[in-house]
């Protein structure tokens, strides 16, 4: 017999849109794949509200100040209460508390997924959340499930689901040699890629600092797509450190795809990083990463098998492992067919829906509830 229909509400409390955002489209596109209904909650005028609208899919638009703006909890409440939801899933911290408390006055349960590496304090507070507010707390990594447990998480109420990409939408828009040759790349130009916001996280300034040290005989440039705060910063330590000719700042990039195939190597320099869904996006292109050893980028990149890991925040470390891929042609291929064949095997975005799918319905079955949904 087929299993009921489920709709769940997504709350993020974001007002950009980055990697979280984007892992929240994948599962809601997957979701509605497989016949299930989807409302998104997201404060106005947010990228998450003009992306669902580009996607077709129904947004609720709340303001959300601070985690303790009760009266959006309260709103969100009021339109769980109108039209329940099978359940709600959150997504950003804030939609903890803000979905969290709404779920609760609505008597429709919620789970969360956190996707930083970051402390979580150990606190009433926390305790409250994770035990009364939330059935199930997911955590995409490995090492965002031990911050969960060192904040006093109970383990029962944890589950690890990886956040994953979906190869088919990274396919580029033409041939390697073509995208290098529009983009402006002689053939015996050595491309670094990063794609990151551009926030003192990611860790580009230590990248600019290796593509110093490797000097203009590397032939090597730098591409740097996305765009954020440390953007105006950046651009000046690139002209401190002699490399702005080198340096290509390309801003927020539609065609990352097409950058991925034009590229040699794939940079992720983060200091934190919960997993680094961006590298994944470059191993599933065949290209060798090179990333900091941090949170779950030291987990999904296994290192002299599919990328290089170098210490956070080690501009020497990381010159040394580009010119280590750029001096060994046959290591780079492998690190990155290898890497290509890792992402089919563990990081699929129809592996992540469905193990969603299923987490779902441990809930419901375990509240007594089938689903709400559309038959």
């Amino acid at each position: 017999m087929k299993s009921p229909t489920l709709r769940v509400a997504h709350v993020t409390g974001e007002r950009g849109f980055s990697g979280g955002e984007a892992q929240v489209f994948l599962l809601m596109e997957g979701l509605r794949s497989r016949g299930h209904a989807n409302l998104l909650i997201c404060p106005p005028g947010s990228g998450a509200e003009r992306e669902a609208r580009d996607r077709g899919f129904t947004a609720l638009c709340v303001a959300m100040r601070n985690d303790l703006a009760l009266g959006a909890a309260w709103r969100i409440a009021a339109a769980l209460r109108r039209d329940p939801p099978s359940l709600v899933h959150c997504h950003t911290g804030r939609a903890n508390w803000l979905g969290g408390l709404a779920a609760r006055w609505a008597g429709v349960p919620a789970l969360s997924t956190r996707r930083m590496d970051r402390h979580v304090k150990r606190s009433f507070r926390t305790r409250w959340l994770y035990r009364h507010l939330l059935r199930r707390a997911v955590a995409i990594s490995p090492a965002v499930e031990r911050r969960l447990l060192a904040a006093g998480v109970p383990a029962q109420r944890i589950r690890l689901i990886w956040s994953a990409v979906d190869p088919e939408r990274l396919r580029p828009g033409a041939p390697r040699a073509a995208l290098r040759a529009r983009l402006g790349l002689a053939e015996e130009t050595r491309c670094v890629l990063v794609a990151a916001n551009l926030v003192p996280r990611k860790g580009v300034d230590v990248l600019l600092e290796a593509i110093a040290r490797l000097g203009p005989a590397a032939r090597s440039v730098l591409w740097i797509a996305g765009d954020g705060p440390e953007r105006a910063r950046l651009e000046a330590a690139a002209a401190r450190l002699g490399v702005a000719e080198r340096t290509h700042f390309l801003g927020h990039r539609n065609d990352v795809p097409d950058l991925l195939e034009a590229c040699d190597v794939f940079v992720l320099p983060s200091r934190q990083e919960g997993l680094g869904v961006a590298a994944l996006e470059a191993m599933a292109r065949g290209r060798p990463v090179v990333a900091s050893a941090v949170g779950g980028l030291a987990e999904t990149v296994v290192p002299e098998e599919t990328g290089l890991l170098v210490a956070p925040g080690d501009p020497a470390a990381l010159a040394a492992a580009l010119e280590r891929l750029q001096g060994d042609p046959e290591l780079a291929r492998r690190l990155g067919s290898a890497g290509a064949k890792r992402v089919a095997e563990h990081f699929l975005a129809e592996q992540m829906v469905s193990a969603y799918e299923a987490l779902y319905r441990e809930i419901l079955a375990e509240v007594g509830v089938t689903g709400r949904g559309e038959s």
